[in-house]
This record gives structure tokens, sequence and C-alpha cells, in this order.
């Protein structure tokens, strides 16, 4: 487990949303959640695949304290970077920490 002085990277946390007009129109957006502390670490091409539930597509492994709303289709900035959640796994089941699997947008 990381201790707390490995979560040293402030993000930003963004939760999709649907929002729909009194027209019927759809419209995607994202909710700003607000900060958090993470660890970041990009992963070799090799992580990459072997993760073939993720397709090859996953390019960063993210972990931060827990959180049970964080699902696939957050977004996740970062120093000038923003990616894309794939997956959110809570690795040990405790509740301490949640790994995020991204993928870098415009990379």
């Amino acid at each position: 487990m990381s201790g707390a002085g490995a979560y040293r990277l402030s993000v930003r946390l963004w939760r999709p949303e649907l929002s729909v007009a009194a027209n019927g129109q759809a419209t995607a957006g994202l909710t700003d959640i607000g900060l958090a502390f993470a660890e970041l670490a990009g992963l070799s091409q090799g992580e990459a695949v072997a993760a073939g539930r993720l397709d090859g597509g996953a390019t960063h492994r993210m972990t931060l304290r827990f959180r049970a709303d964080i699902t696939g289709g957050w977004r996740v900035t970062a120093e000038g970077h923003s990616f894309r959640v794939l997956a959110a796994r809570d690795r040990d089941g405790r509740r301490r920490q949640i790994e995020l699997m991204l993928e870098e947008e415009g990379a």
C-alpha cells in the first residue's frame, strides 16, 4: 500500500453528466467534482497490452484514496494533461485506495 506521502500529485476529478432540455435534446458534459491527491504512473507497452480487457488502451495507472463514486467514463486532469478513466477498482477490497486505469486524451 502506498503511504500518504505517495499521493503528491494534485488532480481534478470530473464526472460525466447528461442533461435534457425542455425540447428533449440531450447534452453531455462534465461536472467538476473537486481536487484530490494521487500517485500517477505511466504504463509500459507490455503492461498496456497485458491489460487485455482494456483493449490495450490504458496509458497510465493512478492511485488515490478510496472513493466509491469513480467509474469508467470519468475524466481526470493533472498538470495540463487530461485522462479518461477506463476502469476503477479497489485492489484489495479494503476500501483504502482506488486504482484507476487511464487513457491520456490528445496524446
